[in-house]
């Protein structure tokens, strides 16, 4: 039951990533909208496969996968981020504060 609650959660998480990319205008809300459910709504997906495995081994690679994740996902929205806004796809007038400038 908990495994199914938990997939369902992180599924859910998954779609709203993929509605934000959709929806949001610019390429910093649309990468804060990726990042932030999916990485949550992976995490949650993990859980629930590591709730019904029997293989002590196989939680050790979801574990390993879920920190992996956990670590690159805020480090590649840090550089997708800088990088539009080196090249100049982010609208400087709708910064509240520009700390590159």
């Amino acid at each position: 039951m908990l495994a199914s609650i938990a997939l369902v959660l992180g599924c859910s998480l998954a779609l709203v990533a993929g509605i934000g990319l959709l929806r949001f205008p610019d390429v910093l809300t649309r990468m804060h909208g990726a990042t932030k459910p999916q990485t949550l709504g992976m995490v949650l997906v993990l859980i629930a496969v590591g709730l019904r495995a029997d293989d002590r081994s196989a939680i050790a690679i979801l574990v390993l996968v879920g920190l992996f994740a956990l670590m690159t996902a805020p480090v590649s929205a840090h550089m997708l981020g800088r990088a539009a806004f080196r090249t100049g796809r982010v609208d400087r007038s709708t910064l509240s504060r520009d700390d590159l400038a």
